[in-house]
């Protein structure tokens, strides 16, 4: 390892540490605040059936099973763990692989939000937020593969007032399903502005250093803007990479919409469309549109069903489109 790689590693090291200090200092002011903890356990299944020439994919399926545990220390300092249990492309489809996805300490305090450890990426959180079904489909970012929901790092972020907020983060750049430390790191910064009540928009720009000397680092930029309501919801994103997977000229984009509409506290209806493309269609095969409507129905505190309706229309004029029915599922507690 190089001086400087050297000297980038010792200073992510110092921010690990400086983060795990500060909340150290506000618990020594809050001694008297009980301890509470809770369990975290969210469990997303599918039923599912595809039409025509994807007649055969069809059953059911287990997408996700998060379990852990969250422990308050104080109103300021907490601690929690997650372990993952999902899908994997190298073993047989009915098996699932186990990952830690959270191990993390946070600090809150006035108006900073500090985050160590293995936590949550900020590129497309906020925008999974908004969207609000990732037990239906992951937001954009998250189902083109442009970049992990978690990862090795150190986060913070700082509220300005009531209409703009920053972030910044400092991460391992390999994802939570890969924690080997090369010497590449990714940093990533990002604004979230409220110019009127229930408006948003979020800038977003990463960039991850590549581990290899023949690879090109990539770069992530994503900008997003959504109108919340209580009765309905409304948003549209644009996301850029350059150079995925550490391929030079290997760069894509695509754009999201999605619409809620709240019929009552217990019942909802949404659409959503995504649109990806490729430069020269070095992507071709996973380039395309997709559309997605359906139904929500809340039952009780922890519990939502979905049935919904998807179109897959691949951006190669010779392949079909897809068409399936699906029936998701909620278990949060």
């Amino acid at each position: 390892m190089n001086k400087k790689n050297l000297k980038t590693r010792c200073a992510f090291i110092a921010g690990l540490l400086g983060c795990v200090a500060m909340p150290a200092h506000a618990e020594d002011s809050n001694k008297e605040e009980t301890p509470k903890g809770k369990a975290i356990i969210t469990i997303f299944s599918d039923i599912h059936s595809g039409f025509g020439h994807v007649n055969d994919d069809r059953g059911f399926n287990l997408d996700r099973a998060y379990l852990g545990y969250q422990y308050d220390l104080s109103k300021e300092l907490q601690l929690k763990v997650v372990a993952d249990f999902g899908q994997s492309k190298s073993v047989d489809d009915h098996q699932r692989i186990g990952f830690v996805k959270n191990a993390q300490i946070s600090w809150k305090r006035e108006k900073w939000t500090l985050h160590a450890g293995l936590i949550s990426t900020t590129q497309f959180k906020f925008q999974e937020s908004f969207w609000g079904k990732r037990y239906v489909m992951k937001s954009f970012q998250d189902e083109y593969k442009f970049g992990s929901s978690a990862d090795l790092a150190v986060s913070a972020a700082y509220d300005f007032n009531d209409y703009v907020s920053a972030d910044v983060i400092l991460a391992n750049g390999e994802g939570y399903k890969k924690l080997q430390v090369k010497d590449g790191l990714q940093y990533g910064a990002g604004v979230t502005l409220m110019p009127v009540k229930n408006l948003f928009i979020r800038l977003y720009g990463s960039y991850n250093e590549a581990s290899e000397e023949s690879g090109k680092g990539i770069t992530n930029l994503a900008s997003f803007i959504g109108y919340k309501h209580k009765s309905f919801s409304l948003a549209a994103e644009y996301n850029y990479q350059k150079n995925a997977s550490y391929t030079d000229g290997q760069d894509q984009s695509g754009v999201s919409a999605y619409a809620t509409v709240n019929l009552s506290k217990k019942v909802g209806v949404f659409g959503r469309w995504d649109y990806l493309t490729s430069k020269n269609k070095w992507n071709e095969e996973n380039d395309g549109m997709a559309g997605l409507v359906g139904a929500e129905f809340r039952l009780g505190k922890y519990i939502k069903l979905s049935p919904n309706f998807r179109i897959w229309s691949p951006k190669a004029g010779s392949m079909p489109n897809s068409y399936y029915a699906y029936l998701n599922a909620s278990f949060s507690l």
